[in-house]
């Protein structure tokens, strides 16, 4: 409990010092590219592909852990980069900034994205942002011990990235090649932008350690 009370009061501190600098973080609190969180572990030389479906097109993603680090509002990053394949094409490419605070939370710095044609040339990069430029402000991607319940913003660049979360459930049975269990994380996440305030559109998440994050749906009554 104690450790616990303590972890919420640094997750405070850490909130009003952001609010009260306009969104600047500063790495003399405790913020490092090494990130271990256990829900969310990015080791660098990681990959994780998904395989789905998307605009009825087959679909491929490619998450990839780099070695690289950069530094974005004051805090060291690790780079992650993703790569979306519709039906074999590069259809979006993404540079992602993650940290860890000193708590273990990991906190979302940004993203560098960039919609392509069938040519490879950028036909938008909208949701492109970074910590600390023009007013946008790093958010809370994973807690170090999630409780159902909790919520927090992943992101923040008004008008172009404003995702949010909330724990939804702890223990939520998965299966995949070389994993079982039924201790799996379950978030709810949801973006004003996208759907106004309307609570029923939404996107369930699970997240295990062995699995990283995997999406479920993106409607409530899609999950019904």
């Amino acid at each position: 409990m104690k450790a616990l009370l303590a972890a919420v009061i640094i997750i405070a501190a850490l909130a009003a010092a952001i609010a009260a600098t306009g969104g600047a973080v500063s790495p003399s609190r405790g913020f490092g590219a090494r990130v271990d969180n256990p829900w969310f572990p990015l080791l660098p030389g990681s990959v994780w592909v998904y395989h789905g479906v998307k605009d009825g097109k087959r679909s491929r993603d490619m998450m990839t852990v780099t070695r690289r680090t950069a530094v974005v509002d004051g805090a060291p990053c690790v780079v992650v980069t993703d790569r979306l394949y519709l039906a074999g094409t590069l259809e979006e490419r993404t540079t992602e900034w993650y940290s860890q605070d000193r708590a273990g939370n990991v906190w979302y710095f940004g993203e560098n994205t960039a919609e392509l044609d069938r040519a490879g040339h950028v036909t938008t990069t909208s949701g492109s942002w970074r910590a600390g430029v023009d007013a946008a402000r790093a958010g809370i991607f994973m807690y170090a011990h999630p409780v159902v319940g909790q919520a927090a913003q992943q992101e923040y660049y008004r008008g172009q990235a404003q995702d949010r979360f909330r724990v939804v459930a702890l223990h939520t049975a998965v299966s995949a090649p070389f994993v079982h269990s039924h201790d799996a994380l379950l978030t709810q996440e949801w973006t004003p932008l996208e759907h106004g305030a309307d609570p029923a559109h939404v996107e369930l998440v699970v997240e295990h350690p062995r699995l990283e994050r995997r999406p479920l749906c993106v409607s409530r009554a899609s999950c019904e």
